[in-house]
């Protein structure tokens, strides 16, 4: 007999394994992107953002806003679900979420970067991330609360940036869901 965990018809919220994150509401984590040239990134870092439960998208610099059919194809919906503002003031909006009490953490390999899976961050956070190429702008790094990598163990030292938004989105939701739950001990 196939009980509920079993069955890959029935989705994981509905599984016992799915238990553990019906009390956590919204993920208390934005994406700021600054000029994010590809639309299919941009889509995927709506579509993720939305599996991952967080709270919203802003869109700065050269990255695309829906309606795009582009954005579209890889968001799958989620462009139309998750919240999203159009910034043209990048350190402008770094400031208004520091005065909220928003830790604002640019995703970016510098010298002094924390390991993303050393980090701590004090919740709600905004992690941002910059163009495929030349990354964030090193104003808005300096704008921000602290710098954070992921580590790289190939020649490469690289990764898409859609990639390495999944990877962080889900350490952060894997520590909020720790830290609720602590909370409730």
């Amino acid at each position: 007999m196939e009980g509920p965990v079993d069955n890959p018809e029935i989705p994981f919220r509905a599984s016992a394994l799915g238990a553990k994150y019906d009390d956590l509401g919204t993920l208390p984590v934005s994406v700021l992107l600054e000029s994010v040239r590809s639309l299919y990134n941009v889509g995927a870092f709506f579509r993720t953002l939305e599996a991952a439960g967080g709270a919203r998208l802003y869109l700065a610099g050269i990255s695309a806003t829906p309606p795009h059919a582009k954005l579209a194809k890889t968001a799958l919906g989620a462009d139309v679900t998750v919240p999203w503002t159009r910034v043209d003031d990048v350190p402008g909006v770094i400031r208004d979420l520091q005065a909220q009490q928003v830790t604002v953490a640019a995703i970016e390999t510098t010298v002094s970067a924390v390991d993303l899976f050393d980090w701590r961050p004090r919740f709600p956070v905004c992690v941002l991330f910059g163009h495929e190429v030349d990354g964030l702008s090193p104003a808005v790094i300096e704008a921000c609360d602290i710098r954070v990598r992921i580590p790289m163990l190939g020649r490469k030292s690289s990764l898409n940036v859609a990639t390495a938004g999944g990877i962080v989105l889900y350490e952060l939701l894997r520590q909020y869901r720790d830290l609720h739950h602590a909370g409730h001990r």
